[in-house]
């Protein structure tokens, strides 16, 4: 599947509706200020520090979907009276379908510093998961991986919150990975 497929979740009563989407060029400004962040970059690489970089990574996530490789989408909260949706966070499926008898694949995602702790990561999570199996069930898709390392206490409340549980921890392999990370799973429903 290298369609694009645009999702939604829902809004609850403390927050609004998400859209989750393709990224594209109109993305790039909202990107780069993102990256802004500290504590996303601390977490997300490679940094995004300019328009030009921030073009890069939007085609390379365009380039993803078009191969199939990889489903990186926008996470986009919706504005009350028409105004324009703001990012919100990044949401990816990667590494489905690839290799004979591969069961897994992994999802990845990061929160935009002006959204964390309204919940868009769990719920962004939780779309993906289920348009992921949805997806690529018939494939052979029974479980997704989530990896985060061990002082990202927000991520794993994120991965808990999602259902994904705790599987083991992997040891770290610096300079990339310098600390212990998690492993977290989540199974297809039976």
């Amino acid at each position: 599947m290298n369609t694009p497929v645009t999702l939604r979740a829902a809004a609850t009563p403390t927050a609004p509706a998400l859209t989750l989407r393709p990224w594209c060029a109109q993305d790039v400004a909202a990107l780069v200020e993102a990256y802004r962040d500290p504590d996303l970059r601390r977490w997300a690489s490679p940094p995004v520090e300019s328009e030009d970089e921030g073009l890069r990574w939007v085609r390379d996530r365009e380039r993803d979907w078009a191969s199939g490789t990889r489903f990186g989408f926008a996470v986009l909260e919706e504005a009350p009276d028409a105004a324009p949706r703001q990012l919100a966070g990044h949401v990816v499926l990667k590494g489905v379908g690839q290799g004979p008898g591969k069961a897994s694949a992994e999802v990845g995602y990061w929160t935009a510093a002006r959204a964390r702790g309204r919940g868009v990561a769990p719920r962004a999570l939780e779309t993906l998961t289920a348009w992921a199996f949805r997806s690529f069930r018939a494939e052979g898709l029974e479980c997704l991986e989530l990896l985060h390392q061990v002082d990202n206490a927000a991520s794993c409340r994120v991965a808990e919150k999602s259902g994904y549980m705790l599987g083991r921890i992997l040891p770290s392999a610096p300079p990339t990975y310098p600390l212990d990370g998690h492993l977290h799973l989540r199974r297809a429903a039976v």
